[in-house]
Parts: structure tokens; C-alpha cells; sequence
């Protein structure tokens, strides 16, 4: 029953990441572009513990902590230069 509903939270993963990557494409702003990267790296981040848990090894969780502070700094840092702080 969990591997089920894991599954299909997967998959909802997988759409919600084809979706913001559509709106990183189309986006019309910077700021469209820079969230619809910050909710891709979410989704991407929950797509790497879903296989660590279905491949049973714990290491993924560790590179998916490791992908989600980068991603957090490269949010940051863009944001900060779209707001004018980074000359």
C-alpha cells in the first residue's frame, strides 16, 4: 500500500517537474524563471528520495540534502541580483 501511493506521489512528482520546467521555458520574467527553478529543485529533491527509498539506499538522501543546499544558495544568489543587491 505505501509503495503505491509512493509511486503515484512520484509520478505527480514528474508532472509538477515537466510542468515548472514548461514555465522556466515560457516564463516571462526573471522572477517566473527563478521560482519555477526553485519549485523544480523541490520536486527534483523529492524525486531523488523516492528512489532512494524504492533502490533501498540511504546514500540519495544524502545527495539529495547536499542538491537542496546548493539549490537553496543559487536561489538566494539570483534573487538577490534581481533585486539590485549583487553589483
Amino acid at each position: 500500500m505505501a509503495d503505491t501511493v509512493l509511486l503515484v506521489a512520484s509520478g505527480i512528482a514528474l508532472a509538477a517537474l515537466v510542468l515548472a520546467g514548461l514555465r522556466m521555458v515560457l516564463g516571462p520574467t526573471a522572477v517566473d524563471r527563478t521560482v519555477a527553478l526553485d519549485g523544480m529543485t523541490i520536486m527534483a529533491l523529492s524525486l531523488i528520495a523516492a528512489y532512494a527509498y524504492f533502490t533501498g539506499r540511504g546514500i540519495y538522501i544524502d545527495v539529495a540534502m547536499v542538491y537542496g543546499l546548493a539549490s537553496f544558495a543559487g536561489v538566494v544568489a539570483i534573487a538577490r541580483y534581481l533585486e539590485g543587491g549583487l553589483k
